[in-house]
């Protein structure tokens, strides 16, 4: 017998809310950076997720894990398409999406008519670059240290329609917002059509102050597009907060969705004039659904981001984003003045939170990352700049602990 419709959307019941609820009502009163430091707490919240033993997970900048119930939910979402097969897509997957772009929308600040569900960050920015109308001549500025994907397709418009890239350096720690902005300002020219902007910059974790750009960039008549893949549910904001005109991120790096799943956003009065990556003439050029034409895919990830997106919201984007930026803090201050150990990552709170950069002097970040999985069993990632760590709600004080303890080896 065939299973009622919309069943899926019955399955996310109350799962983290039923277990974080009890434990937050104990913590009334407590601000969300007090109780960044409830280590109690925070163990609740790491008993949500199925970590491996075999070594101390430090890398959740690729991807993060999926908590236990989001796995679970993913696994009966796959289960039942596999059952039903494709009387799913073709008489409720319109209607059901319906509904989870009102909910990721509602965690998103936007409208459902100005965003798209996507694979990821790169084929969100990518279609943006790719689809903007840009002629020759017509300049684009952007970051050094901006993701390579959005640095490819700007290379490749460049050498499609003879576009012209205007590429800055960022201070890796800058003295104030007014610098950052500035340096994005001077590079504006009379042929400046865009800035690609990073909020958060994803080989060190410095924040840029992305509003005061593109309040700036406004004013001389400049789009900007943001890269939000590591700031989205990581600070606590919502889309428009930023002012931008276009934006992409991932949502299974911070939000902690399956791996595949992503947000573009255009601002509505912006999406008659950008291309789809894939060709489509079902819908009007200003509709947002244009977007959405990229074949046949696995739909069970976009059902399970609203059990993400629960699972989120139970503990809370403010606590959520105190407690990355104390994790961050707990360890880089407790080296960052040792011998031949530099910090990649600016400190003050607007400029950072739960990631850094860690380089030893006289050493290539491969080796650094290489001995402190090798000798402490501490999975990092090397990058341009030194080594990037990246601790996550299921981070113990402990293995932050024993990444101190391997810096020290190196320069003891």
């Amino acid at each position: 017998m065939m299973k009622p419709r919309r069943e899926f959307l019955k399955t996310v019941g109350a799962g983290a809310l039923a277990t974080f609820t009890p434990a937050l009502r104990k913590r009334e009163g407590l601000s969300a950076k007090e109780l960044a430091r409830d280590e109690e707490f925070w163990f609740t919240v790491r008993r949500a997720y199925d970590m491996t033993p075999n070594f101390i997970h430090l890398e959740s900048g690729w991807f993060s894990p999926v908590s236990r119930e989001v796995l679970d939910q993913q696994f009966r979402n796959m289960a039942r398409l596999n059952e039903v097969t494709s009387y799913y897509l073709r008489r409720e997957y319109d209607d059901e999406k319906v509904k989870i772009k009102e909910r990721m929308g509602e965690l998103a600040g936007l409208a459902p008519d100005e965003f798209v569900i996507c694979r990821n960050t790169t084929e969100a920015l990518d279609t943006v670059i790719l689809g903007l109308h840009l002629e020759l001549g017509d300049e684009i500025v952007s970051c050094e240290r901006d993701y390579p994907s959005m640095k490819h397709a700007l290379e490749q418009r460049a050498e499609r329609d003879g576009t012209v890239n205007e590429v800055i350096r960022v201070p890796l720690v800058p003295d104030t917002d007014e610098e950052v902005v500035e340096l994005y300002e001077k590079a504006i020219g009379p042929r400046t059509k865009a800035i690609l902007v990073s909020h958060m910059i994803y080989l060190t974790g410095q924040v840029l102050p992305v509003r005061k750009i593109c309040d700036m960039a406004h004013e001389h008549g400049v789009e900007v597009i943001v890269d939000a893949a590591h700031s989205f549910a990581h600070l606590d904001f919502k889309i428009p907060d930023l002012h931008c005109d276009y934006l992409g991120t991932s949502l299974h790096k911070w939000l902690g969705a399956p791996l595949g799943s992503g947000l573009m956003y255009v601002r509505k009065d912006k999406i008659a004039k950008v291309w789809p990556l894939f060709a489509d003439r079902l819908f009007p050029k200003d509709d947002i659904r244009k977007f959405e034409h990229i074949g046949t895919h696995p739909v069970a990830i976009e059902q399970t981001l609203l059990k993400s997106i629960q699972f989120h919201e139970s503990i809370g984007g403010e606590r959520k984003e105190e407690r990355l930026r104390y994790l961050k803090n707990y360890w880089v201050e407790r080296v960052a003045y040792l011998p031949k150990v530099v910090i990649n990552t600016p400190m003050k709170d607007h400029q950072s939170c739960g990631i850094a950069n860690v380089a030893i002097e006289g050493m290539e970040p491969k080796a650094v990352a290489d001995h402190f999985y090798d000798e402490h069993r501490i999975f990092t990632v090397a990058v341009e700049q030194g080594v990037r760590v990246s601790p996550n709600l299921f981070t113990r004080l402990r293995d932050l602990d024993a990444l101190v303890h391997a810096i020290e080896s190196l320069v003891a």
